[in-house]
Formats: structure tokens, C-alpha cells, sequence
């Protein structure tokens, strides 16, 4: 018992766990009782690298008991000859199906020392020689099913041992996935072409003329797997019934010897005749198919039979194939067929099947062929019924990303090879993976799938994790490429319209509302000129882009615009990548780019803000707060003004081109666009004034004084628009045993450094700091002391002044000056008592002076947002009259925002609610108006357009469409002003 148990442990060593392994090692002669005999070595070792070494060591002994005699030269052979030790052992260790043959078949063994049984080419005449009797007919009936089906399994033992063999024996030829599928498919087309003959010989009728055999699925596409149904479509000639007995005892005959022939996809599925006519097929399709059918067809192809009755079949279904993509709601379709394959699968397989699960095999094949017939239409590279082959076309044509594409087809490989070694099993159909809890399963799968242990996991464990990653992937891709918007946009675009190199470009272009199609089609050329990845892109790109941009204010300067951020960003390698993954990125930039010419302008500056489109969350995302200290954390690790002041002005180009953005889709209401601009022009203030205060302390060696900005007008309601300047003033304070002209001096230099340093030229939207509201206007000292406004204000001060104080605010510098200047101007902008009659009369005068002289020449005075009946001036005029009125015993109306001052003013009974709603109405419109005017136009406008393309482009951006006439809009902003107009007469002038 001891030197059997000494035996057994040496013998687990090559990874035998069976206790009969001792007994059938030594009955083949490979071991006794002191171990290992003579050569046997290379035999074990084989044998422990098989997928189960008890399963191949087992196989081996049933070869033994059931040819004695042949014995010794299989044994001589398992030590002598490399190729067919791997090729065997590797099968035996697999499957039980193919040892059961092997038993069966004495002798068959053999057959793998010779190359011949994988090539391919010779599949037929093998299969023929084995049904060909002496008389050169073909077996019949019962026999002829019985030596095709030997013949037939004898070569996918040939294949099966080549695609092993080499995990058992290093270095022996390891075929892909592709030439494993092609070799399968080649003798799947053998079995159909050798059981054709013997229905010929049967029913005593030829198929030349008479019947053609159409491969559909994956034998269609050339990638079949080991245990799988043969769908096929039968094509006859003029004589259905001849064909239809051909044909169904084709079927019956391999059906019984190799696998079951599928003729459901045939037209009406099972219900359907079994062989129809050329003519009936075509009319079929023309009249009754549906989408499903001609995704299918994608993989039709002949494969037996009378080759030009299938070639006829191919080339009429052709087209139908690739103009199917046309038909309405293709995609719609096409995805909900997906979904409906998902949702009857049982919930317990749903992780865990390799073929219709989440992951599998299906979501790379819906994918890819959804891909192949929408952009195929124009594209004959994607013209393939081989799934990698096809991805391989997507990827190299652009229409997916490279990596995408790798990886696709990477996992779709790596399950297709999972799927085959659970088929070889026991030579069944089954695409369900090991449950996790299996772990013999799994451990002899992963050996098969040539998994090694990784990261402390055993080789289960690690198959396990792999199937799980590549599974998330394929489902990670095919959601990003299966919904993809773009899709449904280039499906909706006819066919004719996609070959936008055909001379009828022009009149769709003109039919798509261009002006100028000829100038377009030159802008066409020059985006999708050459042979490059880019211009691929763009050739899919394109008639989508084209479509959208026709539903835009301006077309022509739309397209115009996306070949000048094509062009600049031609370099910038995520660029194109980023339209063509994102669907909803090219509809939302078509727009943007044919309503506004700020928009582009930036965006070739600021291409960043291109990848924020497709995610609106992260388009309006980042709050005021969080952009100023981002944009001040940036400004601090400059190294000097200049440097800081680029950065500053680069970030704020960002942030300019993010909120215009978002403002034109929409997705920001006019407070918060506002709020948001405002904080921006803040933070460079803060940033821009702590790089001068840096440069003059490094000069001086010390800091003469502290400095406070004071946010006036718009900048201190936090109201500012895209082009409004920065009304501010400054303030400053003395160091300790610093006089206050030298403080002022140095304070003044620091307030010059900042209004040189923002307000050089650029191309992006001016900054100037404006500070004519200080005491004495543009006269008057840059900068004062608080002391040095205190007096001022007492003895000089205005009314008007004392108004603009309103919206004072800090915003930048020494917040504690700051803070003192508010306590100091609070009785100035809030008198106590309230404003005096004197006073009011005062305002208004100066309201109609103002009015008077800076309407501008000509304008008209019911359009202009800023000083027209109704508009800004209006509204906020008569809010800060209340104000100075009423803030001394209302304390909600001492606020620097004039809609929170009209809120205060309805809760306090001030106006009445009506009245108010229409004052916020008129001003929230007006505030609108004129930014969409700034953004349209690309620079600063206060009167809303009267005509033509502007007034077209802004009715746009309050949600007109192109055929609606924007007069409707103007039509809307006069009645809405002309209300607030009569509110404000009523309030200013009357109260």
C-alpha cells in the first residue's frame, strides 16, 4: 500500500487526480513501481498539459482496449512523433464526442500524422471519395448518411487536433480563430456539396440548373463554429418540384450525418415554400420583407449547387441588401430586434451566455452589421459577410476608432474561442458559460482556452475574470456604437445624398436651403480631399452635418465656419473621433456654428469645450465658485503679469466659449448665464491685480498700501452680458507709516497695470476695465483713499452718484477695505428718510437726458434692448428709484441685483405682482436678446435686428424654427417691452 501511495503521489505530479492513473499508466507501459519507464517522459508531460489529463489519459487506454493489435505502433508513435502526440492528446483531453469516434474508429489516428486532414481544399473530394461507390455512383439512403457522417467527423477531428494540439506541445502550428472558422466553414460547404450528390443519386434529377444552395449566417460570413446549424436558402429554376425534392433530401441526408440545415430564413420562415424561384424570391423582397430579412441577407452567399442560378441570387439581392438602411425607422428597428433577442432570454443567463447574453456574441454582430448597412451604401469595403473582416473595414474606413475596433474584435475572438472549446465538449450546441461555482469546468476550460494562473487566481479564476472583462467591453462598445445618434442621422440621409461627390450634390444642397451650393461643394472638396483616415471621417460625417446645418439660420456660413475648426484642428487627435462617437456632438455644433459667429471664432482657441457638447452635465457643470478658483489657482503659478495674464485670458476663453455654448442649447437660464460671466470677469480682476500687486512688490521691496476693487453697473449686479465691460473703481489704504500720496501713487500703478495688461488687443471679446464712474469721471484720480471718497461723496456728491452706488460691490484686492467702503457708502445709496422729491425729480431728468443724447442716430427706440421703451435702462432705472425710495425700512431691497430688488419690491407691496412680473419679463427678455445679439453677430449690439439672416439667427436661439418668420419673435419682444413701457410710466414718472 505504501509504494502505491508513493506511486500514485509521483504520478500527480503530471496532474492526474483520478486513482485509476497509476493502473492505466502502467497497463500502457509508461510506468511500474519505481516510476517512470524508459522514454515514456515526453508522453506524461504531454499528457499533464492537456485540458484534463485524466479525461486524455483515459481516452488513450479505450484506444488501447479497442485495437490491441494496433497498440504498439500507437504507442511508438505517441513517443516518437511530436505532432500527433499534441494533435491526439489535446483531443482526447478535450472531448469525450471525438474519443468516442476514435474508439469507434479504430485506427483513425492515423489521420493526424498527416497534414492532409487540414486542408481544406480537399474536403470535397474526401467526403465524395467515402459515399463513391465501385461503379462511380454514390451510396444511398442509410449507408450514405452512415460514411458521410464518418467521413465528415473524421475531418473535424482533423481540425479540432490542429486547433489544439498546440497547447499540449509548445511550438507546434497554432491557427487562428479566422483559419479555424474558414476551415469549419469549408467543410460544412463540403458536407452540403457531398449530400447534394447523394440527393441527385436519390431522386435521379441534377441540380446544374435546377437548385442553388445560398449560405446564410455564419456560414455565410465564413466563420462557423464546431456544433452549429448550416442556415441555408434554397434558389430553383423553372421545375420548384424537382428542386424542392433536391433540396429536402439534401437537408435530410446531412442532416442526419453532420448537422441540421436550417431553411428558416427563407422568405415567410417556416411557413414559407422551401424553394422558390429567382422571381419569387425578388418579389418577395421588393414587397414583403422586413428589415430583419435584409440584415440577414448581408451574409448570403452560394456555396453549392448550380453556381449561376446562386450567382443570379446574389447579385439581385444586393442591392436590396445595402439600400435597406434607407427604409424609415431602419435603425429604430434593427435596435429594438436587439433588444427583444435580450429580453427573451432567461434572467439566470443572462450574464453567463456567450452568444444572446449581455456581452456576447450577438452585441458585436448587431453592431457591426447595423454599422456595415447604414454606411455601407456608399462604402464597398464594408461589403463583407466575415464579422472581424467587416470590423477590420469599420475601423481602417473610421467610421469606428481603431482601438474600438481592436477591441472589439479581440473579445468577440476570445468568446467565439471559449464558445468552440465548450462544443468540442461533447460535440454539442451550447453557448452558455460555466456557472462560477463549477470549477472543474472552469479549470478544464481555461487549460483549453490556454489560461495560466495570473495575480493569485487559479486558471479558472482567471478565465473567469477574462470572460467578465471582455464581456463588460463588448458591452461598453456596443452601447457606445449600437446607440450612437449619429447612426439614426446618417440613416436618415437618403443614400444619393451620401455620394457627395455626384454632380446632383448641388441641387440638394440648394433643396437643403444653401444659398450658395457651389461655394459648398468646394468646402466639401476640400474637407474630404485625399485618401487619408481624416477624409473618411469626414465622408461620413459630412451628409449629416450638411442636413443639420440646413436647419440653422445660416447654412452657408455654418459649413463655412466647420471647415475653418476643421482645419485648425486637423492636428488635434481626438478631434474627429469625438463627432463621430458622439452623435448628439455634431447636431449640437451644426448648430452652434450656423446661428452664431462668436462660436467659432473661440472654438478654435478653445477646442476643448467641443468634448463638453455630448454631456450637457458637464457642459453647465461647474459652478461660478468653482471656475474663479480654478482660474485664480492657475493665474498664481505664472511666473510673471504677462504669463498671468495669458492664462487668465486662455481660461476665461474656455469659460466664455462654455457658457456661450450652453446658453445657446438652452441649458442655462439668463440669471445663471449672467451670474456665471460676471464671476469669470472676477476672477481675472482678482487674478490680473494680485500678478500687478506681485510685480510692484518685487520692484519696491514692500507693499505701500492695500487695494480693494469696487464692482460698479452690471459687474456689480453680477448681470454682466458677453460684451460688457467692467465698470469698477478703486480704493485703497495706506501701510502703516505710508502717506496717503504715496499710497495713492503706488495704488494707481497697480490699477494702470491691470487695465494695460487686460485691456490689450486680442482676438477674443474685448476686457475693459472701466472706471468712469469714479468721483470727477475720467477727470478725476484713478484711485482715492476711503477717507478721500468719504469727503467727496459728502461735499461733491451727486444723486446720480449716489444711484450708481447701488450696485457697488467688492470684488476684488483687500476684502476687509473693501467691506469698509460698503459701510461707508451705506447711508449715501440708502439715505435715511428715503430719497426726497428733489431727488426723484432729479433721476428722472437725467433719465430722459440719458435717453435723449445716447440713443444712437437713427435707431429705433422700440428695439433697442438697452435705452429703448421697456428695456434695460427702463427697468433698471425705475427699480433704483424704489430703491433709494424705499431700502431705509425694506432692507430686501438693499441688493445690488435688479431681479432680487424686484422680488422685494412685489413682497413688500411696493408695485403690484402684475406689474412687477411684467418689469422681469421685459428685463430677462432684453438681457437675453442682447447676449443672443453679441453671440450671433460676434460683437456687441443693443438693438434687437429688424430683418434678415440676425434677426432669423436670434429668433433661432429663443426656440423658432428656420420655418417659422422671425417677425413672430419681434412681434413678441415689442408687446412684451411695450407692457413693461407702461408699467414704467406708471412707476417712475407717475408714483
Amino acid at each position: 500500500m505504501a509504494e502505491r501511495a508513493r506511486t500514485a503521489a509521483s504520478a500527480a505530479r503530471y496532474g492526474f487526480t483520478d486513482t485509476r492513473a497509476d493502473t492505466l499508466l502502467r497497463a500502457a507501459g509508461w510506468w511500474d513501481a519505481a516510476g517512470l519507464v524508459g522514454d515514456a517522459s515526453d508522453v506524461l508531460l504531454a499528457l499533464s498539459r492537456a485540458a484534463d489529463p485524466d479525461l486524455a489519459l483515459l481516452g488513450i487506454d479505450r484506444l488501447r482496449e479497442a485495437d490491441e493489435d494496433g497498440w504498439p505502433e500507437l504507442d511508438r508513435a505517441l513517443r516518437e512523433n511530436r505532432t500527433l502526440r499534441g494533435r491526439l492528446i489535446s483531443v482526447l483531453g478535450m472531448s469525450t464526442a471525438l474519443a468516442d469516434f476514435l474508439v469507434a474508429n479504430p485506427g483513425q489516428w492515423r489521420s493526424l500524422e498527416d497534414s492532409r486532414c487540414t486542408v481544406s481544399e480537399t474536403f470535397i473530394e474526401q467526403l465524395l471519395d467515402r459515399l463513391r461507390r465501385d461503379d462511380g455512383t454514390y451510396e444511398t439512403g442509410l449507408a450514405a448518411e452512415q460514411a458521410l457522417r464518418a467521413a465528415y467527423r473524421g475531418l473535424l477531428l482533423g481540425i479540432a487536433a490542429a486547433d489544439l494540439g498546440h497547447l499540449v506541445e509548445p511550438g507546434l502550428d497554432q491557427p487562428s480563430f479566422p483559419e479555424v472558422s474558414s476551415q469549419l466553414t469549408v467543410l460544412a460547404e463540403a458536407a452540403l456539396t457531398a449530400g447534394l450528390a447523394v440527393a441527385e443519386q436519390e431522386t435521379g434529377a441534377s441540380a446544374a440548373g435546377s437548385l442553388a444552395v445560398i449560405a446564410m449566417g455564419k456560414t455565410g460570413g465564413r466563420e462557423l463554429n464546431y456544433v452549429s446549424d448550416v442556415d441555408v436558402i434554397f434558389v430553383g429554376a423553372d421545375d420548384v418540384m424537382v428542386a424542392t425534392r433536391l433540396a429536402s433530401t439534401m437537408m435530410r441526408v446531412v442532416g442526419n450525418a453532420c448537422f441540421e440545415v436550417d431553411a428558416a430564413l427563407r422568405p415567410e420562415g417556416r411557413s414559407g415554400a422551401l424553394v422558390r424561384t429567382l422571381e419569387g424570391h425578388a418579389g418577395y423582397y421588393r414587397k414583403w420583407a422586413k428589415t430583419w430579412e435584409f440584415q440577414a441577407l448581408l451574409k448570403a452567399r452560394p456555396v453549392a449547387g448550380d453556381a449561376e442560378l446562386g450567382r443570379l441570387y446574389a447579385e439581385m439581392v444586393a442591392p436590396m441588401v445595402w439600400s435597406a438602411a434607407d427604409r424609415e425607422n431602419f435603425v429604430t428597428e434593427v435596435q429594438q430586434m436587439r433588444r427583444r433577442v435580450e429580453d427573451h432570454l432567461a434572467s439566470e443567463h443572462l450574464e453567463r451566455e456567450l452568444k444572446l447574453g449581455r456581452g456576447g456574441l450577438r452585441d458585436v454582430e448587431f453592431a457591426v452589421q447595423l454599422l456595415q448597412l447604414v454606411h455601407g451604401r456608399v462604402d464597398p469595403e464594408l461589403h463583407s459577410p466575415s464579422t472581424l473582416d467587416a470590423l477590420e473595414a469599420l475601423g481602417a474606413g473610421g467610421y469606428v476608432g481603431r482601438a474600438d475596433a481592436a477591441e472589439m474584435a479581440s473579445s468577440y475572438e476570445f468568446l467565439r474561442n471559449v464558445e468552440h472549446r465548450l462544443q468540442l465538449r461533447r460535440l454539442r450546441r451550447t453557448h452558455l458559460f460555466p456557472e462560477a461555482t463549477d470549477t472543474t469546468e472552469l479549470r478544464v476550460l481555461a487549460r483549453a482556452c490556454g489560461i495560466t494562473r495570473s495575480r493569485g487566481r487559479s486558471q479558472g479564476e482567471s478565465l473567469l475574470a477574462e470572460f467578465r472583462r471582455h464581456a463588460q467591453g463588448i458591452r461598453r462598445l456596443h452601447e457606445k456604437v449600437f446607440y450612437r445618434p449619429l447612426l439614426q442621422s446618417v440613416a436618415n440621409v437618403p443614400t444619393e445624398a451620401l455620394r457627395l461627390t455626384t454632380k446632383q450634390a448641388a441641387s440638394r444642397l440648394t433643396a437643403l436651403g444653401y444659398a450658395a451650393p457651389e461655394g459648398a461643394l468646394q468646402h466639401i472638396k476640400a474637407l474630404t480631399a485625399g485618401v487619408s483616415r481624416r477624409a473618411a471621417i469626414q465622408q461620413a460625417l459630412l451628409p449629416v452635418l450638411l442636413d443639420c446645418l440646413a436647419d440653422t439660420p445660416d447654412p452657408d456660413g455654418g459649413l463655412l465656419s466647420y471647415r475653418k475648426v476643421s482645419e485648425a484642428l486637423e492636428q488635434t487627435p481626438w478631434y474627429l473621433r469625438v463627432l463621430r462617437d458622439e452623435g448628439t456632438v455634431v447636431e449640437r455644433l451644426a448648430f452652434l456654428l450656423g446661428t452664431s459667429r462668436l462660436v467659432p471664432d473661440l472654438l478654435v482657441r478653445a477646442p476643448e469645450v467641443l468634448q463638453l457638447l455630448g454631456d450637457p452635465a458637464r457642459l453647465i457643470g461647474r459652478t461660478p465658485d468653482e471656475v474663479a478658483t480654478s482660474l485664480l489657482a492657475a493665474v498664481r503659478r505664472q511666473p510673471g503679469p504677462s504669463a498671468a495674464v495669458a492664462a487668465a485670458r486662455s481660461l476665461r476663453r474656455h469659460e466664455l466659449l462654455r457658457i456661450a455654448c450652453a446658453d445657446l442649447l438652452g441649458l442655462m437660464d439668463v440669471p445663471a448665464v449672467c451670474e456665471a460671466l460676471s464671476s469669470v470677469w472676477v476672477a481675472v480682476l482678482r487674478g490680473a491685480l494680485s500678478a500687478a500687486c506681485r510685480q510692484r512688490q518685487a520692484e519696491l521691496g514692500r507693499t505701500p498700501a492695500s487695494v480693494a476693487v469696487i464692482g460698479m453697473g452690471r459687474l456689480g449686479g453680477a448681470e454682466l452680458g458677453y460684451g460688457s465691460d467692467a465698470d469698477v473703481m478703486f480704493v485703497c489704504a495706506p501701510a502703516e507709516g505710508v502717506s496717503d500720496a504715496d499710497a495713492v501713487r503706488y495704488a494707481s500703478s497697480v490699477a494702470e497695470a491691470v487695465r494695460k495688461m487686460l485691456g490689450t488687443p486680442s482676438a477674443d471679446p474685448a476686457l475693459v476695465v472701466d472706471a468712469d464712474l469714479r468721483p470727477e469721471g475720467r477727470s478725476g484720480p484713478l484711485v482715492r483713499t476711503l477717507d478721500s471718497y468719504r469727503a467727496y461723496y459728502q461735499r461733491w456728491g451727486e444723486v446720480w452718484e449716489a444711484q450708481a452706488l447701488l450696485r457697488a460691490r467688492f470684488v476684488a484686492g483687500d476684502e476687509e477695505l473693501g467691506q469698509r467702503f460698503l459701510e461707508m457708502i451705506e447711508p449715501i445709496r440708502y439715505p435715511d428718510g428715503g430719497l426726497d422729491a428733489a431727488g426723484a425729480r432729479e433721476i428722472r431728468r437725467i433719465k430722459a437726458r440719458v435717453e435723449t443724447e445716447r440713443m444712437p442716430r437713427g435707431a429705433d427706440p422700440t428695439r433697442n434692448t438697452k435705452l429703448g421703451r421697456g428695456g434695460l435702462a427702463d427697468v433698471e432705472w425705475t427699480v433704483q428709484l424704489l430703491q433709494m425710495q424705499h431700502a431705509h425700512e425694506v432692507p430686501a431691497l438693499r441688493t445690488t441685483s435688479t431681479l432680487d430688488a424686484l422680488t422685494a419690491l412685489a413682497e413688500a407691496g411696493l408695485a403690484p405682482a402684475d406689474s412687477v412680473a411684467s418689469l422681469r419679463k421685459a428685463w430677462l427678455l432684453a438681457t437675453r436678446v442682447r447676449n443672443a445679439g453679441m453671440l450671433v453677430r460676434g460683437k456687441a449690439a443693443d438693438e434687437v435686428p429688424g430683418s434678415g439672416r440676425d434677426l432669423a439667427a436670434v429668433a433661432r436661439v429663443f426656440g423658432y424654427s428656420v420655418d417659422d418668420d422671425p417677425g413672430e419673435f419681434l412681434d413678441s419682444y415689442l408687446r412684451v417691452t411695450r407692457l413693461a413701457h407702461a408699467v414704467v410710466e406708471e412707476l417712475f414718472y407717475e408714483n
